[in-house]
């Protein structure tokens, strides 16, 4: 197993309109994430943060959401996944809003897929056509898999990046209309907040491995709105009845279990709507589970 992590910073606040999740990797880095991920034996190589543009000095690509700015950024993301890789790191893509995904996992994939574990209160699942606030945040899985915008769709390669037998998205309980009609197209496997209600995080988690076993390593994204804002606040889209502290543990904690992983992205902490940085305080330690901290 790889022992070095990369932790690769990308401050992009580009693909939604709430501003302050461009302070996300400040968040996580104050709140001790090298230090914990060191005392777990890895080596800790932080690559610093991709370069960004200040959102308000892009007042022409306002109308067109920020797109050629956000190709640019996630065209580095793509870069810098695709080296750590090359070089036996394991990522770790800390943001920044969710469009960062598109070249984080781009990159990650170039030499061939990993399965993707998912985890978000939305689907991020919209298309141009279909989206309600043009936010391209909101489009990160469908242009993974090869709908939306064609030059994010062809970043760093052309086409697909991902299959839907590849994906499964864990928390998802806020969908726009045409996004739930999509996905229940897509064959994407989709565990709501209804089903680890109904059948508890443990057997969730177990089988989204098992769907995911034709993969040798896996990619988690995990958006921090996945967690119940009583325990993630400080993120732009809050929805209630999230994953609770222990459930969202225990399912890095059986991620870890696979050894399988071998890159990440955590994403989408806003330090502006957080209390004493709470949010990021418990994404590291949602890090530090899944990189194998255990209790005994």
């Amino acid at each position: 197993m790889q022992r070095t992590v990369r932790i690769i910073g990308v401050p992009i606040d580009l693909g939604q309109s709430q501003r302050g999740v461009d302070m996300g990797p400040a968040a996580m880095r104050y709140a001790g994430l090298a230090g914990r991920l060191a005392s777990l034996g890895y080596d800790i190589a932080d690559a610093g943060n991709l370069s960004v543009p200040v959102r308000d000095t892009l007042a022409a690509e306002h109308r067109l959401h920020y797109l050629p700015s956000i190709h640019a950024v996630c065209s580095q993301a793509y870069a810098a996944g695709k080296l750590a890789m090359e070089e036996g790191c394991i990522p770790l893509f800390i943001g920044g809003d969710h469009s960062l995904a598109i070249g984080s996992i781009g990159g990650v994939s170039h030499q061939g897929p990993p399965g993707l574990i998912w985890i978000d209160a939305h689907g991020d699942f919209n298309t141009p056509e279909t989206t309600l606030s043009g936010n391209i945040h909101g489009m990160a899985l469908a242009v993974l898999l090869g709908e939306g915008y064609p030059e994010l769709v062809q970043l760093g390669r052309p086409g697909p990046k991902l299959l839907p037998a590849d994906v499964v998205m864990i928390g998802v309980r806020d969908l726009d209309r045409e996004e739930r009609s999509r996905l229940r197209r897509s064959g994407i496997t989709v565990y709501t907040m209804h089903d680890i209600d109904e059948r508890g995080i443990s057997a969730i988690i177990r089988e989204a491995l098992e769907r995911l076993e034709h993969r040798e390593r896996l990619h988690v994204s995990l958006d921090m709105d996945s967690l119940d804002p009583l325990v993630a606040p400080g993120v732009g889209t809050t929805s209630p009845g999230g994953l609770t502290y222990r459930e969202a543990q225990l399912l890095m904690e059986i991620i870890a279990d696979s050894r399988q992983l071998s890159s990440l992205d955590i994403v989408e902490i806003n330090p502006i709507l957080d209390q004493r940085n709470q949010t990021a305080q418990v994404a590291v330690e949602l890090a530090v589970s899944l990189f194998g901290k255990t209790i005994l």
